[in-house]
């Protein structure tokens, strides 16, 4: 299935230096796909952004961060705000990462303040949800996206929602080297369109970048792509090599019209 535009980002997680960084974009620059309608990010570790961002400068790569705090200041220690990333010119971030779920408190509500935090700003969010291999294994998949989805966009305008970004991630794909199916993915996007639908209209839900997230690799990454409700992908371990990146960016702009 062909289509207009996908949207792919790099998670680096805690991984590279700002050297490591920009090496690394020197040689993706390199090796580009050069189709448009393709869309690339990558979000290097808070301490890299700035040697990232100048590594980046006259190529399409976008640059975002992989979290940010909801407030604007004040007492939050090991924190950055939003109004620091813009400063910095970051204009992207991940919100709400299984792995900040699970490590590190977040929950639906603070995925719906920084979620609300970063668009005021001027930040595109790439706000995450998806379910765990208990919540699967016990028939949970759609209750838990509708409760992430509900909780975590509450109070969005529908002029805000067609500015977020959503991924999927199935955290039980997610470094396991287990992905989920492109018939399993697309199912779960095609739940996410709708619950869209009808939280925000179809003409806002038709407009929303929905990314997959799991174990995405070059030799997937294609059929992945293919199917209808899937628009890009957050892409971990595959992300950090820049060749093989290279390779996954190119098999995926093979489905763009």
């Amino acid at each position: 299935m062909s289509k207009p535009r996908l949207f792919i980002a790099g998670n680096w997680k805690m991984n590279k230096t700002s050297s490591e960084a920009v090496a690394a974009i020197a040689e993706l620059r390199k090796d580009l796909p050069n189709k448009p309608g393709l869309e690339i990010a990558v979000c290097p570790s808070f301490l890299a952004l700035g040697a990232a961002l100048e590594a980046v400068k006259g190529s399409v790569i976008q640059v975002g961060s992989q979290n940010v705090h909801f407030a604007e200041s004040g007492a939050f220690t090991g924190e950055v705000s939003c109004g620091q990333l813009k400063d910095a010119g970051i204009s992207l971030a991940i919100i709400g990462h299984s792995e900040r779920r699970q490590f590190f408190g977040e929950t639906d509500d603070t995925v719906n303040k920084r979620t609300h935090a970063a668009l005021k700003a001027g930040i595109r969010p790439i706000t995450c949800i998806g379910e765990t291999l208990a919540e699967r294994q016990g028939g949970q998949t759609e209750a838990v996206l509708e409760r992430q989805l509900s909780l975590g966009l509450a109070g969005l305008t529908p002029e805000q929602m067609e500015k977020t970004v959503l991924a999927y991630e199935p955290v039980w794909a997610i470094g396991t080297g287990v992905t989920a199916s492109p018939q399993q993915a697309q199912e779960a996007h095609a739940f996410i369109r709708a619950k869209l639908t009808q939280l925000f209209g179809a003409a806002t839900a038709g407009k929303v970048l929905i990314q997959y997230g799991g174990s995405v690799k070059p030799d997937n990454v294609a059929e992945l792509m293919s199917q209808k409700d899937i628009d890009g992908a957050l892409v971990g371990g595959a992300s950090l090599k820049a060749a093989e990146f290279a390779t996954l960016l190119r098999n995926a702009a093979c489905v763009l019209s």
